[in-house]
Formats: structure tokens, sequence, C-alpha cells
């Protein structure tokens, strides 16, 4: 059992007990009038409380001063020695820590029934509040410059798709606890990274060479369903690790995402050099495998998400627009083998103008998508390759992304569920693990998690926004969040928590969107794929 949930367990056992007494003292007229955390008003829990907390408490009548040792106790991973000073005629007393308490930690504050009022009165009842400590403002890192931090935070954000990779294949692990399971999006954005990496000079360019050419080998022999492959694969033997009960097939989305990244590849790669020529045509056979116009279920004006070779169609999960999947429907419309009609873009994807907003908040325009534009990997997935400074006849994409972040941003400024931490330097909501396990956080579903990959990847958006949030994750956060492949996943200082985990589809966009920030080199990469250009044309983007 945790320590700290041992000494809850003990607080908890001392307040049957007291209240088990045999021949109490009278208990109405002796009770806890109000206290005080750091000057705040009393309530139940506290957060960013100082590391040497001042807490006040005011009685009903003056306390036995000798009833109280003991009865009063401040409890983290251990019993905190306190100091205890009496006014008001021993009606108030003042309790102050001996020794700092530790920075974004969990504390339990009670007083026990057993204190006594100076008439042998027992008090009515018990008291107990909960109290999360402030972040500890300095420095955990010796201050460098911000080009250097950017380069920093790639380089280190890179080894999780490099020297993380799973040894066979040369994939992605889904996260850093995933042993030999492999994500197929996640791994897309790795090979982007993995260009980076070699421009950056993080490898050599043979190194990054020959991990294209050990991801592409894997990817022709693992399973595929018409062309696509499966959210989840073994790394070892390339089989379906199925995401979900009907979920053990094709999963187009991630299929986009990963040949995303292969046409990326693709472009950076030198068509005379005789290694390169012949990676090339082996990007060109996987691309071209993929069955776009097939994921239409007979032919339908929509692009759908899953097929299973056990279960057909039935997750019939549609791709319509606004999310993360636009790259999808670029993708299926420049596809020279397997395209699809714009009609199915304009009524599967854009929902026949549906996806329209329109709306502003924080006086942020958001042409379309969901109010307040949801978690912000929407203006990531797809635009790891896609330049967002491009027009179609539902928004100009520069503006939406932008504005999403904006807004994004000014939320967690505005911070209207008052959360530990949110701030000008803190802010980014996006999908990620949390306290409760994993979901998709944003100003509509907002539980406190601070996400890194959030603010940073929206670094070509927000550029200031974001660069002050990369040194306040590093600066003031790095003794907790900064640690192997970069920053851990994210944090929550309301409940104390930081997570440990590192997933690839979080650690992936910081690689790639500080490289668009610093050169564009991906934008540009994929951007040039004649296939990429043909799309816009046939989708009416400018």
């Amino acid at each position: 059992m945790p320590k700290f949930t041992t000494l809850l367990f003990f607080i908890s056992i001392c307040l049957l007990e007291a209240c088990k007494k045999d021949n109490p003292p009278p208990t109405v007229s002796f009770y806890v009038k109000h206290f005080q955390v750091d000057g705040l008003p009393q309530k139940a829990n506290y957060n960013g409380v100082s590391l040497t907390p001042q807490i006040v408490v005011s009685f009903s009548a003056p306390v036995n001063r000798s009833s109280v040792v003991g009865q009063i106790v401040l409890a983290g991973n251990s019993v905190i020695p306190l100091t205890l000073s009496y006014s008001n005629s021993d009606s108030t007393v003042s309790i102050t820590t001996v020794n700092p308490l530790q920075a974004l930690t969990n504390y339990q504050f009670v007083i026990l029934p057993n204190v006594l009022s100076s008439s042998n009165h027992r008090l009515s009842s018990s008291l107990s509040i909960n109290i999360v400590t402030a972040v500890d403002p300095t420095p955990k890192f010796p201050t460098i410059s911000d080009t250097a931090l950017v380069t920093l935070v790639q380089q280190q954000t890179f080894k999780y798709f490099y020297n993380f990779a799973e040894p066979n294949s040369g994939m992605a692990r889904e996260r850093d606890t995933s042993g030999d399971l492999v994500t197929t999006g996640g791994s897309g954005f790795g090979l982007m990274a993995l260009i980076v990496g070699v421009q950056r000079n993080f490898i050599t360019r043979p190194q990054g060479i020959a991990q294209f050419n050990k991801i592409i080998s894997f990817l022709e022999t693992a399973n595929r369903f018409h062309g696509a492959w499966p959210h989840w694969m073994n790394g070892t033997t390339g089989a379906v690790i199925p995401f979900g009960t009907q979920d053990d097939g094709a999963d187009l989305v991630e299929t986009s995402f990963m040949v995303q990244g292969l046409l990326t590849v693709r472009q950076y790669l030198t068509p005379s050099d005789t290694v390169g020529n012949n990676l090339i045509n082996r990007i060109n056979k996987l691309w071209w495998a993929v069955e776009f116009d097939w994921f239409r279920q007979n032919n339908q004006q929509t692009l759908y998400w899953h097929w299973s070779p056990n279960y057909n169609w039935s997750s019939n999960m549609q791709i319509n627009g606004y999310d993360e999947a636009l790259v999808v429907y670029l993708l299926a419309a420049g596809s020279p083998t397997h395209t699809i009609p714009a009609s199915v873009y304009q009524q599967g994807w854009a929902l026949n103008g549906s996806i329209k907003n329109g709306k502003s908040f924080y006086n942020y325009p958001l042409p379309v998508g969901q109010d307040y534009g949801g978690p912000l990997f929407f203006t990531h997935y797809s635009f790891l390759g896609f330049n967002p400074h491009t027009t179609d006849a539902y928004a100009n994409y520069w503006t939406q992304n932008q504005n999403h972040a904006l807004i994004n941003y000014s939320y967690c400024v505005a911070n209207p569920k008052n959360y530990a931490g949110y701030g000008a330097n803190c802010w980014g909501l996006t999908a990620s693990d949390n306290p409760a396990g994993y979901d998709a956080q944003s100003p509509t579903n907002d539980n406190g998690t601070i996400t890194p990959t959030a603010a940073i990847s929206s670094m070509p958006y927000t550029p200031t926004q974001s660069m002050n949030a990369i040194k306040y994750f590093y600066y003031t956060l790095g003794d907790r969040m900064w640690g192997t492949y970069g920053f851990h996943d994210a944090f929550n200082i309301s409940q104390a928590w930081t997570a440990t985990s590192y997933l690839a589809i979080d650690q992936g966009p910081i690689v790639v969107m500080i490289e668009n920030y610093r050169t564009q080199l991906l934008w540009n990469l994929f951007m040039s794929c004649p296939e990429v250009q043909a799309a816009k044309a046939k989708l009416g983007f400018n």
C-alpha cells in the first residue's frame, strides 16, 4: 500500500476510534467555526498551496491545549511536524510546518474529534481537507538559448523513434510500455521525425536510410486489408493486434498517417541514388496498394474508418469532418490507383458544408469544426505534412488552426474551472493520458490535465505562447516532466499527478511541428508530391 494511502487509512482509523470512546464529553457547543489556508476561505480542497502554508482554525470556544497534541495532523508521505500557536484566548489556532512541504504533492489536513474545549467539551465533528502544494518555481536546469532549447526538445523526443524503436520492425511502439506492440499512425509520424533527425545531425544519413529500409521492409510483409494496415501490429510478426473487439483489421485513418510519412520520406530520398531509388519504388507500391475507393463501402459518398475480416463493416464508422482526418481524403483524392471523386470529399468529409462553424470564441473566429475547436491534435496530425497555408470552400486552414490554438490558449488563461497551474505559460489541451486513464481533453472536456504536445506542436501557429510553454515545462516542471524521451505525456497540477508515460502519437508531432516552424521542411517535402498537388486541384484547394 503506498505511503500516502497508508497514512490516510491510519487517520481514518483514528477518526473511527475517537468516535467510539466511552462516556464522551458533551459535544453540542464546541465546533470549528471557520478555517483558512494561506488566507483563502474554507473549502474541502485547496490547490496551489504554498510550500510553507499558513493554516488558521477558529473554534467556537477556547481549546484545551493539552488535548490538541496528536489531534491536529498534516500527512503526506509521512506525518508532517507542525508548530501550533494560539490567540483569541486560545479559540484560534495557527498552524505552520516546521519544514517546507514538497512541491506538487497531495497532503491531508485533519482535526480529530478528541480535541477538547477549555470547559472539557469534545469537538462535535472532525475536520478533513485536501491540500495540493504549488509548483516550485526554481529553475530545474541551467538556462540556455531558446534556439538551443527547441533543438534539445527535438533531439530528446526524437530518441523515442530511433533509440526506442521496436528493434525488429523499426516501428514506433504505441507507448513506452508496449513491448512489441507497434502503432501504424505513430510510426508514420516517426518516419517524419527520422527525416528531422538526419537534417539536424542527430543521426547520420546512412543511419536514417537504414531505419527507413527496416520500416518499409516490415510494412511490406505485415498484415494488410485491401492495402490498409491495422491500428496496431506485432513488431516481430507483423500480425494485427486488435485495437478493439471489432477493430481487428484495416484502419484507414492510421494508414493515411503512415502514407503521409512514407510520401514525405519518398520526396526526401535521392532518385539517382541506387538505395534511394529502390526505397522510392517500394514506397510507391505500398501507397498504390491502399484501396481508398473500396473504403467507400459499395460506392457511398463517404469513406469508412474500419474494415474487419471477421466483422466486415460492423464498426460502421464514417470519416466525417471536422477532426484529425483531413489527410485521408486528400490522399484518397490523389491516389493514382484507387482514387475517389471530389463529391466524396464534399458530401462525406464536408457534409455538404455542415462542417462550417463561423462562430467566435475569445474573439477568434473558427471557420469549421466544433465549438472551441476540440482537442488540439486536430491542428497537428493531418498538418504534419499538409501545409495549412491553403484554402478551400470551407476554410482558410491557417486561420482555422491558428485560431483553434489561440482559443485553446485563451481558455487555459481564462481558466473558468479554476484548475491549479493553468495560465499563460501552462496551457494545452489535447488527447493524452490523464489521472483517470486516457481521454481527448479540450475546452469542452477539461479535467485539469495539461499535455505538452498540445502547446509545443502548435508552435507554427502560436510561436510566442508555445515557446513560453516549452520554457515552463522544461525549467519549472523539468524535474518531473523531462525524461529519456523528452517531456512525459501529461500532468495535472490540481491532482498532483504527473504521467510517467510516453506516447508515439504525442511525441511525433513535437519533433515535426517544431521543424515546420523552423524550416517548413516536412511541409515542403509532402507538398512537393505531385499526387498532393493533383488532390488539391481536384478538391478545390488554393
